[in-house]
């Protein structure tokens, strides 16, 4: 098979995703399988609405965990010491001037796994994150949105 597509993140995502699917494969999956076993002991399966929902959460608890494997095993952890003081990448603080608007707009750059453009984290693999990702402070950028061109200068780069 070709190499197969890598999921950047942080290492602090990593570490909850790691923390996350240890609490589902430990304590949920024993919860679930109690739930089965008390309602195994209702009676008749056919008609035990307790026994279905059950068997459902375990599918969605199965499916939860499948997806977490293939996050954690195709992660690659963006290190913050390979990256220039200067430089937008992933993981950089980035103040940016919309020109177009004359407003200015704060973003964290981080992996598509860790986007909340509600928050302030947009995805290296968004419009402006692809635009602005290894440019410097002082350039300025055309990015290419689905309403159409924005130029944006980049003010600041925090990395660290």
């Amino acid at each position: 098979m070709a190499s197969e597509s890598k999921i950047k993140m942080s290492q602090e995502r990593y570490d909850a995703l790691v923390e996350e699917l240890n609490y589902l494969e430990t304590v949920r999956e024993k919860e679930v399988s109690e739930l089965i076993k008390e309602a195994r002991s209702f009676g008749d399966l056919s008609e035990n609405s307790e026994y279905d929902e059950a068997k459902t959460e375990q599918g969605k608890l199965y499916s939860k965990i499948a997806e977490m494997k293939v996050l954690i095993e195709k992660a690659e952890i963006i290190e913050k010491a390979e990256i220039a003081e200067d430089v937008v990448a992933l993981s950089s603080h980035v103040k940016l001037l919309d020109l177009d608007e004359n407003e200015e707009v704060d973003y964290h750059i981080v992996g598509s796994q860790e986007a909340n453009p509600m928050q302030g984290r947009i995805s290296d693999e968004s419009p402006i994150g692809r635009a602005i990702l290894g440019r410097r402070v002082g350039e300025t950028v055309t990015v290419e949105a689905p309403a159409g061109n924005v130029q944006m200068k980049i003010l600041a780069v925090e990395n660290g």
